[in-house]
């Protein structure tokens, strides 16, 4: 095998790397593209050691590099299909000289203008295969714009659901509702108890299509689950405390709902093998930023 055939097949299996993270990242329910988990957990770790407010942008930056990547890859790949027939399968508008240029580097032009244009530049294939790659190429690069805008619209309402949540149990919190719980009337108090195991279990649910939401941090302790999910536990230990049926339930599910949560957590990101109680701990103290 030549080098030329090498860089084909290295060429279609950059590509290739390229649409499988993108379809385990954005089209998998419950999974993740392996250049998408690498680059979050890189980012992460190093969101740890920077100030608190470029911390925060973690989320977002990791984003952007993903997609960067997966454009930069099927930029690259399709450059080196390309590469062993330049130039005697193109043909160069007038005043280009082939033998005067680099190949890979016209290559490389090639792949980038059929993505990012959807058309061809100054350079246009002359041979058959090539004439329908190329086209493809541009097709994959309309895929690739559609998924990052689609991830996007993803991302963001799982994090309004998170950011909801926590404010509505910051709010509880600061009402004292863990110490009038006992006193409320049964259905308000069972009522409240429900509500809070939905918004605990769409958020579960979040979590599970969409784990990147995990690296996304908020911007005030309001607003920031970790902070406040604790004291959702708190309420349900005192609901199962409680004398009245319907309340006991409510704290009863609570719980359970809490202890999927904390399931997830530790499986996916954490890995403490603690009780429920001890992962949250982990969860806020992960989600922690230097001052």
């Amino acid at each position: 095998m030549g080098p030329m055939w090498i860089a084909t097949v290295a060429g279609v299996v950059l590509v290739l790397a390229a649409l499988w993270d993108l379809f385990h990242t954005l089209w998998n329910p419950s999974g993740q593209g392996p250049i998408c988990r690498l680059f979050m957990r890189l980012v992460w770790r190093t969101s740890k050691h920077v100030h608190a407010r470029a911390g925060r942008l973690s989320g977002p930056v990791t984003l952007v590099i993903v997609i960067l990547t997966w454009v930069v890859l099927v930029v690259v790949g399709c450059a080196l299909i390309y590469w062993p027939h330049v130039p005697e399968a193109f043909s160069y508008s007038p005043g280009l000289m082939p033998e005067e240029r680099g190949n890979l580097l016209d290559a490389l032009y090639l792949s980038a203008v059929a993505l990012v244009t959807l058309g061809l530049g100054d350079i246009v294939p002359t041979a058959g295969w090539l004439q329908l790659l190329v086209p493809l190429e541009a097709l994959l690069g309309f895929a690739l714009l559609t998924a990052a805008v689609s991830w996007v619209l993803q991302v963001y309402p799982a994090l309004t659901r998170r950011r909801s949540l926590a404010l509505r149990l910051d709010a509880l919190r600061r009402a004292g509702t863990a110490e009038a719980l006992p006193h409320l009337d049964r259905s308000a108090a069972s009522g409240l108890l429900g509500e809070l195991a939905d918004g605990v279990g769409k958020v579960y649910v979040d979590l599970v299509q969409y784990s990147e939401t995990y690296f996304f941090r908020d911007s005030g302790a309001r607003t920031t689950l970790a902070v406040t999910v604790p004291y959702a536990l708190e309420l349900a230990e005192v609901a199962e405390a409680s004398t009245v049926e319907d309340v006991r339930h409510g704290g009863r599910t609570l719980a359970e709902v809490l202890a999927d949560l904390a399931e997830v957590l530790d499986d996916q990101f954490l890995h403490t093998g603690a009780d429920t109680a001890g992962v949250l701990a982990a969860y806020k103290d992960d989600q922690s930023l230097p001052s």
